[in-house]
């Protein structure tokens, strides 16, 4: 019966702990200087220095999918598809819900020509977020622009 009681409380409290855990991240990222450097870098475009912040951030933070999310994110910018989706999927495989990582690997994946994998991760935004959250506008937004243009 305790395990019971244990296991039902530890289950009532997930939501609050996962919220309290994207909190921590997001703390921990406005924290850690080549996180804020390499976010400096991306709104100047500047997609060299970015992934050279990120990386080092990576180094200090290596379970922190906003950082591989935005290493494929300033990789892709580059041109670099395959080192862009070796960090996308990192950021999944780390968070698997991770909208803006869906968002990104959809776009990357137009860049491809493999629309059939965008709208897979359109698929798992849409369970994610329904279709009224911005990543999932702005990746249905893309396929349909790529689907119209080819």
């Amino acid at each position: 019966m305790k395990k019971l009681i244990f296991l039902l409380a530890l289950v009532s409290a997930s939501p609050s702990v996962m919220a309290n855990s994207a909190a921590t991240t997001a703390a921990a990222n406005k924290e850690n200087p080549d996180f804020v450097a390499g976010g400096k870098a991306i709104g100047r475009r500047d997609w060299k220095a970015a992934v050279e912040s990120f990386n080092k951030a990576a180094q200090k933070m290596p379970e922190n999918a906003d950082v591989q999310n935005n290493l494929g994110y300033a990789y892709r910018q580059l041109g670099d598809l395959d080192k862009s989706f070796v960090h996308y999927k990192e950021a999944l495989r780390i968070d698997p819900k991770h909208r803006g990582a869906h968002e990104y690997i959809g776009e990357a994946y137009l860049k491809a020509k493999q629309p059939e994998k965008a709208a897979e991760h359109l698929a798992a935004l849409e369970g994610i977020c329904g279709k009224g959250c911005e990543e999932y506008r702005d990746l249905a937004k893309a396929i349909e622009s790529y689907n119209k243009a080819n």
